[in-house]
């Protein structure tokens, strides 16, 4: 097998697709009030086409596959999805990014069909303000997606919060204390800069190190595994009386490009190397031209040979990604 392995010898073993440009939240850092142009219904690629992708970079060693969105779970067939791509040998991890607004409806049918575990986007356990972050009032469907998720044996349930300083910051704490009754990894992930219409700010970023110390000044947290050989984004720890864990995704403060790897696929079939670089490579137009599978795995290999070593988003000079999340995956 040969495996694909950039030019800074980082062997890409992760996948994560975007299988729907759509969602049915509209969260203020990730998409403007107005909404965003999406991408045709032609120009999304089917499911077969995504399938083929993946067959062709587990021949190369990629093992670990996320499915994003915008909201995979909108999108008609997705359990079918799951279970054709649990089906292909040498992925041995699948997972799934989801608002958690349907996980309660479909967390049994995605364990059955394949799927291993969920991360959950839900960045307030209050009532108005999650109202106020998605323009939506769906806060207990996702509260008792989590439950149903946890009982349907998708483990570990992951729950992602963007902290945003002055605005759920105060809601820190109590998302680390969900993890001495519950076993979730809940995950803070510094907030990144997108364009959308709200606008990035980098004094909103609140960094990890102070997000630790909120927590810490509650109780001391304990390490997971040695942080300097992190096998993921996430720096990871718990309470002595915890059942879940605590994890820190630092892409601005502390970034982890040294580590990284993986590849995304957009939903209008664009590979991206870096979530931070504008360079994308079409591979649609290879998977509806004719292209033979040799020919896309030369695409696939050229891509990794272009991957940057790192982003600049914490440097003096930085450029925002100029598409928002929605289009190119959470």
């Amino acid at each position: 097998m040969t495996r694909l392995i950039d030019t800074y010898n980082r062997s890409i073993d992760y996948l994560r697709i975007s299988i729907t440009d759509r969602c049915n939240l509209r969260c203020v850092y990730c998409m403007p009030l107005e909404g965003i142009q999406l991408a045709e219904h032609d120009n999304i690629l089917r499911y077969e086409e995504f399938l083929r992708i993946v067959r062709i970079c587990a021949a190369h060693g990629v093992k670990r596959i996320r499915l994003t969105g915008g909201e995979p779970l909108i999108r008609k067939g997705v359990v079918d999805f799951i279970r054709n791509i649990a089906g292909i040998k040498g992925i041995d991890d699948l997972s799934l990014t989801t608002n958690g607004v349907l996980l309660e409806e479909y967390a049994r049918e995605l364990k059955h069909g394949g799927l291993n575990r969920v991360n959950v986007s839900l960045d307030s356990l209050k009532k108005d303000r999650f109202k106020q972050i998605t323009r939506a009032d769906n806060l207990e469907n996702v509260l008792r997606g989590l439950d149903e998720a946890e009982r349907a044996g998708l483990s570990p349930v992951k729950v992602n919060i963007v902290t945003i300083k002055g605005f759920n910051d105060d809601e820190i704490l109590d998302f680390a204390l969900m993890t001495k009754k519950k076993p979730y990894h809940i995950r803070y992930i510094e907030y990144m800069p997108f364009d959308v219409g709200v606008g990035w700010q980098r004094d909103k970023c609140i960094t990890t190190t102070e997000i630790k110390g909120i927590i810490e000044r509650h109780q001391e947290l304990i390490p997971l595994g040695d942080h300097e050989k992190r096998t993921g984004p996430a720096r990871r720890y718990r309470f002595s009386d915890g059942i879940g864990e605590i994890g820190f995704i630092s892409p601005v403060s502390d970034h982890f490009c040294g580590s990284c790897n993986r590849l995304r696929l957009t939903a209008d079939g664009k590979l991206r190397t870096c979530l931070f670089s504008d360079d994308e490579i079409d591979v649609r137009s290879a998977l509806r031209g004719g292209f033979s599978d040799k020919e896309i795995e030369n695409i696939l290999f050229n891509a990794v040979r272009k991957k940057p070593e790192r982003h600049y988003i914490n440097d003096n000079v930085f450029k925002k990604c100029s598409r928002t999340m929605s289009l190119i995956g959470g």
